[in-house]
């Protein structure tokens, strides 16, 4: 918790115990109901800050999670509720989760996804750049023995490894353009060998 988080307890605090002391002012009750009250309103105060806390992992919860559909050769992907497509590949048999982005040229590692498949992100040789929307990174070429989505495999599949700060690892047209066709219709990314 940083000093803007306890700031804002502070203040969330204060605001609580005014309220308390204007119900109490405005009441003029016994100090059994007094108490009775002040419980309820900190449970209340208690579990919205909890929710507040946990709302990553409770939408993480209720969100349904990204699926893939296989049927005859095509594998469909249902768009993400924020707006996006992902996919979770079997990256050196190890489950990656990729943002489909057509706008990326090439397959993109974060350094974290990279360390999870068995490479070292700190001793590749980051002679690469790239131009993103953040500006230029330097990037690392790197081969992956496998890829496998459902039915489907890929070997020796070239892809790079940002150097720099990538939310997710990023799934671009150097392996995208290994399948016949890409499509986007209702809602769903429509891959097909």
């Amino acid at each position: 918790m940083d000093g803007h988080d306890t700031a804002q307890l502070i203040y969330l605090g204060i605001l609580l115990g005014a309220g308390v002391l204007w119900f109490v002012a405005q009441r003029r009750i016994g100090l059994n109901k007094i108490l009775q009250y002040i419980a309820i309103w900190g449970f209340i105060f208690v579990g919205v800050i909890a929710a507040y806390g946990l709302w990553d992992d409770i939408r993480g919860t209720i969100r349904p999670q990204h699926a893939v559909h296989q049927d005859n050769g095509q594998i469909n992907v249902p768009r993400a509720r924020d707006g996006h497509y992902y996919l979770t590949l079997q990256v050196n048999d190890t489950p990656i989760t990729f943002l489909v982005d057509t706008g990326a040229t090439q397959m993109v590692l974060t350094q974290q996804d990279a360390s999870q498949i068995g490479l070292k992100p700190d001793t590749l040789p980051y002679h690469g750049r790239a131009q993103t929307a953040n500006g230029e990174v330097r990037t690392a070429r790197v081969r992956l023995d496998s890829i496998d989505i459902g039915q489907v495999r890929d070997t020796n599949v070239t892809a790079y490894v940002n150097q720099g700060e990538l939310q997710n690892s990023l799934l671009g047209m150097g392996y995208l353009q290994r399948w016949q066709s890409i499509e986007i219709r209702n809602n769903e990314l429509i891959l097909t060998r």
